[in-house]
């Protein structure tokens, strides 16, 4: 990139709790948010990743009046004053929002569906009006921009702040995603066969499928000098980003993971590192059949023998289709300061055609200076970062 983009600023809201303290605490003890059905409208048998609070108890926190507003507006707001916050950022006119999401509105439209539909309810259901709510409720953002591009649509949301601020275009960016969960959804992914019944178990030989969770995340994006310029403390560095797109089919991956593997070595190249220098990846690793041995074929294509430390955290947080990967670049971020890498939970037994991740009992302490995340996408669209300790920057 032309110039050093950092974050400095992030906030969190999903099944392992809201903030990031909570959810550093849920990481540490290799806790997990998947559960039976509580907020969500659904009477099919399913495991969840609910994030912890009521709608009520989201707008208490948030402050927010809006009748209309939904449970991913909520969720997302919490993300996003905590985010700001920490940056000590106050939106401007050169401040852009950047909002992942694809469900949007969907859980008010079902819940006045058929007879109590008023056009308030209609405006506010889909993408853009999701974002435009969450700015309006915060004020004085110069631009909002909203991407959907499925379960790649926060990565990518970072992605596009990451250009605006090369490009001069903003002075600062709050890039990420909020997604609930809606009958709609469940139903959705239910018709695909890719629902486990039980917890999943990313890159496990007994996989069986995904279990769908929710939740928000958001960070701060800024050029270097101008947050040192601001006093503010860099969290880690965007050092390099990736997206590909290789259109094999609607919803499957192509067998040899050929997007994932441009899309990870884009953001490799971009960020001058070779694949010895990643110490761990935050794999896209949904527990479906299809998505882990791709991914793992493109793993072992970019990494050969020199793997390095993979896991999957849809094994704690359920898979938040658009807002994971903030959720999961939060989480890296996190982890990179903590000095540890998440565990995979539920991996019990190898698989031939998938890569080994992290597991036991204890998440392994080491310092991780280069991490690489990963989010792909319905259709092949598929995205990938590079995040690098602040310690790297030259002083």
């Amino acid at each position: 990139m032309s110039h050093t983009i950092v974050i400095t600023g992030m906030g969190i809201a999903s099944a392992l709790g809201a903030g990031k303290h909570a959810t550093r605490q849920a990481l540490l003890s290799g806790a997990d948010g998947l559960g039976a059905p509580n907020f969500t409208p659904t009477d099919l048998p399913v495991l969840l990743g609910e994030m912890p609070m009521s709608n009520a108890t989201l707008r208490d926190a948030t402050h927010c009046d809006n009748p209309v507003a939904s449970r991913t507006v909520l969720m997302g707001l919490l993300a996003l004053d905590e985010a700001l916050a920490q940056a000590h950022l106050t939106p401007t006119a050169t401040t852009t929002l950047i909002n992942g999401t694809t469900v949007a509105g969907m859980d008010t439209t079902e819940a006045h569906y058929p007879d109590q539909m008023t056009a308030a309810v209609v405006d506010s259901h889909d993408c853009g009006a999701t974002t435009t709510m969450m700015a309006d409720a915060r004020g004085n953002f110069g631009r909002t921009l909203t991407i959907s591009t499925a379960c790649s649509s926060a990565l990518n949301a970072i992605i596009m702040g990451c250009r605006l601020l090369e490009a001069g275009m903003a002075q600062s960016v709050v890039a990420g995603g909020s997604e609930c969960l809606s009958r709609f959804h469940i139903n959705g992914f239910k018709s695909l066969m890719i629902l486990d019944q039980q917890a999943c178990r990313p890159f496990d030989a007994e996989r069986a499928g995904l279990n769908l969770g929710e939740g928000a995340a958001f960070v701060v994006l800024e050029r270097l000098d101008d947050a040192r310029k601001r006093g503010a403390q860099p969290l880690a560095i965007v050092a390099g980003t990736g997206n590909a797109c290789d259109a094999f089919h609607q919803t499957a991956t192509s067998p040899t993971g050929e997007g994932a593997f441009r899309a990870m070595s884009e953001a490799l190249n971009e960020a001058q590192l070779a694949p010895s220098d990643i110490d761990y990846v935050n794999a896209h690793g949904t527990g479906t059949p299809n998505n882990d041995a791709t991914e793992s074929a493109a793993l072992r294509r970019l990494f050969g023998d020199n793997m390095p430390l993979v896991s999957s955290t849809k094994s704690m947080t359920g898979h938040t289709t658009s807002a994971s990967g903030s959720i999961e670049t939060v989480i890296s971020v996190i982890a990179m300061q903590e000095g540890f890498v998440p565990l995979n939970k539920g991996w019990r037994t190898p698989d031939d055609e998938c890569i080994i991740p992290v597991h036991g009992d204890e998440p392994p302490r080491i310092a991780l200076r280069h991490v690489l995340c990963n989010s792909f996408g319905f259709g092949g669209n598929d995205s990938a970062i590079v995040l690098s300790h602040p310690s790297t920057l030259e002083p």
